[in-house]
């Protein structure tokens, strides 16, 4: 009979680490594409995408409410492919893409809750005076679904490369 045993300091992983960004129009979306590529393909890790479509509350007549929400999926759409693009020309890795409708901070949480193989949620912060942003805002001051890496939105990519 063989003895399996192994050593404390290698930590046993049934799947990939599964690195989560929420992409926008941001220029910090950039940044963070651009590090969970990297740093997914040094660790042998996959990559999630989610998009949120974000559709404008008119409520006053049906037609124009669809056609908003229909632009705005679609909006999002290109959104999703453009980043998922530039992770498979940074790191060679196809992405899980995932869509969803409404206010991201909502779609974030359920996606976390409902996906025990994301491990990372990676977010750029802002450059703008107004804070870091309301996803980072958000993940700093309480919600704790797991564990955030919060990259600086105006690292170059040559800083990116380095650490990731």
């Amino acid at each position: 009979m063989v003895a399996a045993f192994r050593l404390m300091s290698e930590p046993v992983r049934e799947r990939p680490r599964k690195f989560l960004v929420v992409v926008d129009k941001t220029e910090e979306c950039r940044v963070a594409v651009r590090f969970a590529s990297r740093r997914a393909k040094h660790t042998g890790g996959r990559v999630t995408l989610l998009c949120v479509a974000q559709a404008a509350d008119f409520q006053q007549w049906r037609g124009v409410e669809s056609i908003m929400r229909a632009e705005a999926r679609e909006e999002a759409e290109r959104q999703v492919y453009a980043a998922a693009k530039d992770v498979n020309e940074l790191s060679g890795i196809i992405c899980e893409l995932v869509l969803a409708e409404g206010r991201s901070t909502e779609a974030l949480l359920e996606l976390i809750k409902s996906d025990k193989d994301i491990s990372i949620l990676v977010l750029a912060s802002s450059t703008a005076k107004e804070g870091p942003g309301p996803l980072v805002s958000m993940f700093a001051t309480g919600v704790q679904a797991i564990p955030v890496t919060i990259v600086p939105g105006n690292l170059t990519d040559a800083a990116i490369d380095a650490i990731a």
